[in-house]
């Protein structure tokens, strides 16, 4: 039994990690809007109210409650990103498709060990997020841009934990944070004679860097109808994307934005449990992802210290989800999202590449326990497409006028989950 069990880990750790080789993507801003086909399934709420092992990755402390088990599963992701260019002197006005690659498949993959009533220890492989646009008509070949143009970014993280049950009912959790991050742009050439190195700038294939922080988590529970979770995670110091040096502000420094939150879970009945979380993702805290275009017209070129960047602002993300135990054997899941758009209206020019403005999340899930064997959940999400009109977008330099970006998605999985 445990032989089978050592294989199964394998497995599912090696086909996790498999998510390096795909482009992956997220719904608030660039991260994931939820970890674990359970989570996902209710809207992503998870802080406190884990129901599988990936649930350390929202709440480290989780780990203590959860119990043993394994847990692998797999997303189909399907965005549609566009952008469409008006009123500009340089020829680029049109409409523009950025869904030259679709649909991308996701694997994720957790375990949680107690090792006594008080100390659990675990670790999840997961996607922290990502955004991918491939553009086959190239939006700036009036520019002198040639090929098919885009970006493709995609992180994941390995998350050891550690949880403490310091008193009944309250646990402390943390987890080193292991990255691993690999982007590739192409199609943007006109943009390099802007930048203090050009030959580091675009079409240099797949470049990769890792990178650690730290995630630590509280989990509260008071009496059988209510708990309480926070957790916070550091900035993610990451390696420089060498060969996009001359891309990314300070030599190609790229680093994970930091992120903290909060959340509740209540039980008015025996069989319903209402979740919700409260995030905050510090987009501007990281000089490629929040320092403006408009840097560039100061005298500070892309890949310059403080250079250049995509002009993200930090952005709140609520999430409320319900599960509801049908029958011992079926439960059903509802939940909602609503996370700030972290592109403003002056900065849609360069996020034709980078268009993370979806807003509302709806989910729907489900849980079958056979009476023997694995649980098998499955989930999907759709989140309506949403527009960023620009205004003031495009810079004189550049032709003026204005880019509108896009961005919808659909999502859909299926988790198995095996109790030790």
């Amino acid at each position: 039994m445990y032989a089978k069990i050592r294989t199964s880990l394998l497995a599912a750790g090696i086909s996790s990690l498999a998510v390096l080789a795909v482009p992956a993507h997220a719904t608030d801003g660039y991260f994931l809007n939820g970890v674990g086909a359970k989570a996902k399934g209710a809207g992503g709420a998870s802080i406190a109210d884990a129901q599988d092992s990936l649930g350390i990755v929202a709440n480290p402390a989780a780990a203590t409650e959860i119990g043993a088990r394994l847990d692998v599963g797999v997303e189909i992701f399907i965005p549609d990103r566009g952008a469409a260019i008006s009123g500009n002197g340089a020829g680029l006005n049109g409409k523009f498709s950025g869904n030259g690659a679709n649909p991308f498949v996701l694997p994720e993959f957790g375990y949680v060990r107690p090792l006594s009533d008080k100390v659990a220890l675990g670790i999840a492989i997961s996607g922290n997020g990502g955004m991918n646009t491939v553009y086959k008509h190239n939006p700036f070949a009036s520019f002198g841009a040639t090929g098919a143009a885009g970006v493709d970014l995609k992180q994941i993280f390995i998350s050891p934990t550690l949880a403490v049950r310091l008193a009944e009912g309250q646990s402390v959790g943390v987890s080193p944070v292991i990255m691993v991050q690999g982007f590739r742009a192409i199609g943007i050439q006109p943009f390099a004679a802007a930048s203090a190195d050009p030959a580091h700038f675009t079409n240099r294939g797949t470049d990769w860097a890792a990178g650690a922080g730290v995630r630590i988590g509280w989990l509260g529970r008071f009496g059988k109808a209510f708990s309480a979770g926070a957790f916070y995670q550091s900035k993610i110091s990451s390696g420089r994307f060498d060969k996009y040096a001359g891309l990314f502000s300070d030599k190609g420094s790229f680093d994970v934005p930091a992120s903290w939150g909060f959340g509740v879970a209540v039980r008015p009945v025996d069989r319903l449990t209402i979740a919700a979380d409260f995030k905050r993702i510090e987009y501007a805290g990281v000089a490629s992802v929040g320092n403006p275009l408009s840097v560039l017209f100061t005298g500070t070129p892309f890949g310059a210290k403080d250079g250049p960047g995509f002009g993200w602002r930090n952005i709140s993300v609520y999430k409320v989800g319900l599960t509801y135990k049908a029958s011992e054997r079926i439960t059903l899941r509802t939940g909602y999202g609503r996370s700030g758009n972290p592109v403003p209206s002056s900065e849609t020019l360069l996020n034709i590449l980078a268009p993370g403005v979806v807003r509302d999340h709806y989910t729907l899930g489900a849980t079958w326990t056979p009476s023997s064997g694995p649980e098998v959940t499955g989930f999907v999400m759709h989140a309506p497409s949403q527009t960023v009109k620009g205004s003031g977008s495009i810079p004189a330099p550049y032709g003026g006028g204005e880019a509108d970006v896009r961005l919808g998605e659909t999502s859909f999985g299926l988790s198995f989950g095996f109790r030790l």
